[in-house]
């Protein structure tokens, strides 16, 4: 089997390599006028007519004792370790993790959560943690074994984790527009409404500190806020306000990394990962008159 991927894969390359060859050529050949055929020449009388040309097909069966070709054994050595990697189990997790609503449901509580959980880690813990839903590519996990490829489905892009100070008022206005945008955060409880075109409605916030204790946002008091660098850099629309926070301190450490470790770490303490949904999103009144997904940027 090893033999067929490796030769299969050398068959890819080599097509690919063949197509973009032969589309030089016809790039080049467009430049040229297309003269027309010339006519195969009359045989003249009594000329040796062309010889026939005969072929025979062979087969041969593609097995074990076909040697490995050293060549491309190589090239695909430098990827084997990174895939098996990728099929490791790092946890387990009890019911279906899902990216839905308001706040990206419960796998936007799960990659907030272990965002906060790395934070205290390395002794810098932050009042409240944010990220796009649109970044959270996966739209549900499946219970069962967690595997290194499900988080790196889930998240597959390089953000690195980033603490800002902001001010109790722009926390506020950016806890508004992140309920509008239904993405994720830990560390509040937030209060909304659905509006006549089926849209969230921020109605107010609270801070829900380590001892579970609700407290107000004091609009001109300094928070510590954990977020993802692409936000940081966004210079419009609802993270625009980003720009005006102070103090920026990576945590070096890119959100996947910091949810392999949650997870590892929970493993280890032998915990399984848990999908559920809290009060962090508290809805008041009647919900949409329609379905409602998570939105993907």
């Amino acid at each position: 089997m090893r033999y067929l991927h490796s030769r299969t894969l050398l068959l890819r390359v080599t097509a690919t390599a063949l197509f973009l060859v032969s589309s030089a050529s016809f790039a080049v050949a467009q430049s040229q006028a297309i003269e027309p055929c010339q006519a195969s020449p009359t045989p003249q009388a009594g000329s040796t007519p062309p010889a026939k040309i005969s072929s025979k097909v062979s087969q041969t069966a593609i097995d074990s004792s076909i040697a490995n070709d050293p060549a491309l054994d190589k090239i695909v050595s430098a990827y084997s370790s990174k895939v098996r990697e990728l099929s490791v189990v790092i946890g387990n997790l009890e019911g279906e993790l899902k990216k839905s609503g308001v706040g990206g449901a419960s796998i936007g509580n799960f990659v907030t959560d272990a965002m906060t959980f790395q934070a205290r880690l390395k002794g810098k813990p932050a009042a409240i943690a944010i990220t796009n839903a649109g970044g959270l590519r996966k739209n549900s996990i499946a219970p069962g074994q967690l595997r290194a490829s499900d988080i790196f489905e889930l998240l597959p892009f390089e953000n690195a984790l980033v603490e800002v100070e902001v001010t109790g008022a722009q926390l506020l206005k950016l806890l508004e527009n992140l309920t509008r945008s239904r993405d994720a955060q830990s560390g509040a409880r937030i209060q909304f409404r659905w509006n006549a075109e089926d849209r969230p409605e921020f109605i107010s916030a609270k801070l829900i500190g380590s001892d579970g204790v609700e407290r107000d946002i004091k609009p001109t008091e300094s928070y510590t806020l954990l977020t993802i660098d692409y936000l940081l850099k966004v210079a419009s629309g609802n993270y625009a306000i980003l720009l005006e926070a102070r103090n920026p301190t990576p945590l070096n450490m890119t959100i996947r990394d910091a949810v392999m470790e949650y997870v590892k770490a929970e493993t280890k303490a032998g915990r399984p990962i848990r999908a559920v949904l809290d009060n962090r999103f508290v809805q008041v009144g009647p919900g949409p008159s329609r379905e409602v997904t998570s939105p993907n940027d």
